[in-house]
């Protein structure tokens, strides 16, 4: 398996399995690495290899429906702790990085200002769906002084939202549609990202607006 592979979430579930995808799911919500991995269609298609369905389409690979419902919400918690502690000891320098391809302050400031706007519950748990906020909203915490204690209990909320509602939509719909899910596949994955990332283009949008209305 070649590194390109640890971005394409159907690779990653034929390849790697149960524990390569708790190992993702850790590695984007508590490293910065974690960024520009695939979550959301990650936790589908692992639903849809717990139910059976998948099984052609991944390889054989069938996944134990219990490990994945119980592993992904833990794999979640334990890697957003690990970034609020990342955030809360190494503080602001820690968003002071070089910008790279994935890493950029224009993605902190959304997340701050995501923060900000929703108050730390709703943000949290709002983050989980979307891409780079659910990864770098962790460190913001810890960075903001939001004591360990109340993160988790907020971010167990929003892992346990996240992780089984995507994990029991491909389920479901891979119990629904046995023999015939590799024809809707790519369509069903094409609504998720862009459901995904709705929130933070009309962020863009609003903010493109209140400045052109501000000059």
């Amino acid at each position: 398996m070649d590194i390109s592979s640890l971005f394409d979430a159907k690779s990653i579930v034929a390849d790697l399995g149960l524990i390569g995808i708790l190992a993702i799911l850790f590695s984007e919500t508590g490293l910065l690495i974690g960024l520009a991995f695939p979550g959301d269609s990650l936790l589908f298609i692992a639903g849809l290899a717990a139910s059976g369905s998948a099984s052609a389409l991944l390889g054989g690979v069938h996944l134990s429906p219990v490990g994945l419902f119980i592993g992904a919400p833990i794999a979640v918690i334990a890697g957003s702790q690990l970034g609020h502690f990342i955030g809360a000891k190494y503080g602001r320098k820690l968003f002071d990085r070089r910008e790279g391809r994935f890493f950029t302050q224009a993605r902190v400031a959304s997340s701050e200002k995501w923060l900000n706007k929703y108050g730390i519950g709703k943000a949290i748990i709002l983050a989980r769906f979307i891409p780079f906020i659910r990864t770098l909203i962790n460190p913001m915490c810890g960075v903001v002084g939001i004591s360990a204690r109340k993160f988790f209990i907020w971010n167990s909320i929003g892992a346990l939202i996240w992780t089984e509602s995507v994990i029991s939509l491909g389920y479901l719909l891979g119990e629904k549609l046995k023999g015939s899910i590799d024809k809707y596949l790519l369509p069903i994955i094409a609504v998720i990202v862009i459901v995904s990332l709705a929130p933070i283009a009309l962020e863009v949008i609003r903010e493109v607006r209140t400045k052109r209305h501000l000059s």
